[in-house]
Order: C-alpha cells, then structure tokens, then sequence
C-alpha cells in the first residue's frame, strides 16, 4: 500500500485542488457548528419553557389551595 501524498505540501495542496476541498471542509465544519449552537440554543429555550410552566402550574396549585379553606 503507497501512500496518497508524499508530503505535508502535497496533502495541503490536495493536487491542485487544495482551494475547492478546503473550502468544502470549511463549510462543513461551519454547518456542524451552526447546527450544534441551534441545538444548545433551542434547549436552553426549552428548559426556560419547562421552567415557566412549572412555576405557573405551582402558582395556580396554591391559588386552589387558599380557595379551598
């Protein structure tokens, strides 16, 4: 088995086509980060709705509590 390039210069240059390949590594890496900050940024705004809705539910628990006595 011989290996693809025979230099650190030759990997990055990518024969000749280092500008497009590097650029579709680029964007990848940029689409898996847009898509991890999405995801972190919709669960936090999932747990502030989770968060909410349970102070709003124990609030309304109390509030039929004191009518009941």
């Amino acid at each position: 088995m011989t290996p693809a390039f025979n230099s650190w210069a030759e990997f990055f240059a990518m024969g000749g086509y280092a500008f497009y390949v590097w650029l579709a590594v680029v964007v990848a890496l940029l689409s898996l980060f847009g898509l991890w900050a999405h995801t972190l940024w919709m669960k936090q705004g999932l747990l502030k709705s989770i968060r909410r809705q349970r102070r709003r539910d124990q609030r309304v628990r109390q509030a039929q509590q004191r009518e009941r006595k």
